[in-house]
């Protein structure tokens, strides 16, 4: 994994000295409405650590961003998630950092499509990933457990490399 640089972001692959700051932020409520809770956040966050890239603003940790790839050429794609401080939500961090990502997916690593999966009720997350290229494919019903104990809608969007806006 390279060091990637966006507008405003760079992406780097995260270490384990990255699970101390991550973990204060994936515990934040702001971050855990949409990503649930941890019985132990540095645990969930090294078990993960191989897929994760640290999203930085001015040297400081503010994110993560996390990528998976389907290998089957029949379905070869590759997907990502993020979560990010909620003292940077509102300000272009995650439009830049899906948008350094989805370029590095499509030119780097040669994906045609790429996949994201937010919470139906996460909107301001669709709307950064629409600012992006990103479209509706459409709803994922009863998709994923909220911290409430019931099964919430998600929202598959997906990009064609032709789609990424710069």
């Amino acid at each position: 994994m390279t060091t990637l640089t966006g507008a405003i972001v760079v992406l780097r692959p995260a270490g384990e000295h990255d699970i101390a700051p991550l973990s204060v932020i994936r515990s934040a409520p702001e971050v855990r409405r949409w990503w649930g809770e941890e019985d132990d956040y540095p645990a969930a966050i090294a078990e993960e650590i191989d897929n994760t890239f640290v999203v930085e603003l001015d040297g400081r940790v503010v994110g993560a961003i996390q990528t998976y790839e389907e290998k089957d050429p029949m379905y070869r794609h590759a997907g990502m998630d993020i979560y990010l401080d909620p003292s940077v939500h509102g300000n272009g961090v995650g439009t830049d950092a899906v948008r350094t990502m989805a370029r590095h997916l499509i030119e780097t690593e040669g994906h045609h499509r790429l996949v994201i999966d937010p919470a139906a009720a996460n909107e301001a997350a669709i709307r950064a990933y629409e600012k992006v290229g990103f479209r509706r494919v459409g709803i994922l019903r009863r998709y994923e457990r909220g911290p409430d104990g019931t099964f919430h809608d998600g929202v598959l969007l997906d990009l064609l490399a032709e789609d990424l806006i710069d």
